[in-house]
Order: structure tokens, then C-alpha cells, then sequence
């Protein structure tokens, strides 16, 4: 498929509704739609500053609006419908639509079954795969109006090999959770929206990673901007031809003719950490 026309596109002026846009990929996504005049919705949990991880919705929304879009800052917890619903319906107020959905909120606990306290299990599931859901109900009334809509999941691809789930049961679970929902309802909502995951080929430097392997892992890592430059790729694509895709941001990056990738690398001389759920 020839994406050249679509290279000209830009997300300017359209509405984003991003979950967990407060640091991260979901912030470096929120950054570069900024950057091309792009509303964003920041729908995270951090009002206040946490002792561990850095920035709050605010902080991001004054770095989103000195890159050129405009920032609409909302406490959301994805686990309650009553938050989500009032957020869609302040950025809809706001903005006048939502064009776009970032499901990227995610917790994550790599445990074995016998050591997952059910109340990180509930967790994985709530905010995953029901977070995913909800903001996809709640948005989809909306998005369907919109003259390019898009759902993007950060999502795996469906890998169904034991080794995936072996470790780590209740998150891979959790993870293929979001997967699912692109494989439904990319089929559900075939040619009024686009439903696509987007996962990465290594390990990102975010605070999850760093949190699981630190520094040996961080410098093994890319920068969220791959992930970032890769949704846009995404995001500028007709709705109608693209759509149901578990994409890899290599391989996205690759077909809009990117071929090195050492930018991107925390620390060129390493080599990078293959991300789970892909195959080497």
C-alpha cells in the first residue's frame, strides 16, 4: 500500500484521548501530536508529584502546550466508569469531538501464579483489559462522528506459546486482553473505525522498565520517541485501510522508509533487549 500521500498528514487540530499520558509512551505520543498542533486529552491518575516516577498530568500538559498543541489535564483512574465518562465528556466539551483513542494505560506485575496477590491480579485486569474496554465504549460514540477515527492499543501481538505465559500467567493474560479487543472490534467496527495494537521490538526506557531491570535494562532499551514517531505513522492512515493490524514500531518505521535505528537507542553500543511476546 502506498503511504506517501499520507506522509504529507499531520494530527493537527485533532483530538486525542490518551490514557496514562503523563510520563512514559503515552506522554511521548501526546508529545509529538503536539508538536503538529494536536489537542490532547490527558486522562492519567498523577495530580500529585509521586516519590518514585516523574511528572504529573499538569507538568506534561505545560510540555505539550510549549510544543504547540493544547493540553486538557483530567485525574482519571480507567478503572472507574464514572471518571472515564466524565473525562470524554469534558474533552468532548472541550474540543468539540475526540478523533483519536490512546488505550496505554497499563499495570504490570511479572509474577508467578503463586506469588500474584489477587489484588495485583485485579489490578493487571482492571486497568488492561477493562480500562481498554471502557474507554473504547465511552469513546467510540464520538469517534465514530470523526473524519479519521483511530483506537490504538499498546498491545502484543496474539503470540500463543506457552513460553509467554509460563513466567508471567496473569499479566501475558491481562496484555492479550487489550490484543483482543483490537481483533473484535477492528472486525466490529470494520470501515467506521480503526482498531490497531502497537507494541515494540525492544525494550523502552520508561519506568517500568527501569523499575524490572534498572539500569543494566535501561541501556539495553530504546526511547519512548520510537514508539511515538511510530503511532503517528499510524495514526495518519485512513481509517478504512487500516485496520485489525498488531503492528511492530520497527517494522512500521521501516515501511515509511526508516532504516537506522542507533537514534533511538539509549546507549548505541548495547544491544537492544528483544521486548516480550515477539519471537526474537
Amino acid at each position: 500500500m502506498d503511504h506517501s500521500s499520507d506522509r504529507l498528514s499531520s494530527l493537527a487540530n485533532k483530538t486525542l484521548f490518551i490514557t496514562g499520558a503523563s510520563r512514559g509512551i503515552g506522554k511521548a505520543i501526546a508529545l509529538r501530536a503536539a508538536r503538529d498542533g494536536a489537542n490532547i486529552v490527558i486522562a492519567a491518575k498523577t495530580a500529585e508529584p509521586h516519590p518514585k516516577l516523574p511528572g504529573t498530568i499538569f507538568s506534561a500538559a505545560e510540555e505539550m502546550e510549549a510544543a504547540g498543541g493544547k493540553a486538557l489535564p483530567l485525574v482519571v483512574d480507567v478503572r472507574h466508569e464514572d471518571e472515564v465518562q466524565g473525562a470524554v465528556a469534558k474533552a468532548v466539551d472541550t474540543f468539540g469531538g475526540i478523533d483519536i483513542l490512546i488505550n496505554n494505560a497499563s499495570a504490570i506485575s511479572l509474577t508467578g501464579t503463586l506469588v500474584t496477590p489477587m489484588k495485583r491480579y485485579d489490578l493487571m485486569h482492571q486497568v488492561n483489559v477493562r480500562g481498554t474496554f471502557l474507554c473504547s465504549q465511552m469513546c467510540l460514540p464520538h469517534l465514530l462522528k470523526a473524519e479519521n477515527p483511530h483506537v490504538l492499543n499498546l498491545a502484543p501481538p496474539l503470540n500463543m506459546k506457552a513460553k509467554w505465559f509460563r513466567n508471567h500467567v496473569a499479566y501475558t493474560m491481562a496484555k492479550y486482553g487489550m490484543s483482543m479487543c483490537v481483533l473484535g472490534m477492528a472486525e466490529e467496527f470494520r470501515g467506521k473505525v480503526a482498531f490497531n495494537a502497537l507494541w515494540p521490538h525492544t525494550a523502552i526506557a520508561t519506568a517500568a522498565i527501569d523499575m524490572i531491570g534498572g539500569e543494566p535494562m535501561m541501556k539495553k532499551s530504546r526511547i519512548p520517541e520510537i514508539m511515538a514517531d511510530a503511532a503517528h505513522a499510524v495514526l495518519v492512515r485512513a481509517h478504512t485501510e487500516c485496520t485489525g493490524n498488531f503492528f511492530i514500531d520497527e517494522d512500521v518505521l521501516r515501511s515509511e522508509g526508516v532504516t537506522d535505528f542507533t537514534g533511538y537507542a539509549v546507549d548505541p553500543t548495547q544491544e537492544p533487549f528483544i521486548d516480550f511476546f515477539l519471537d526474537g
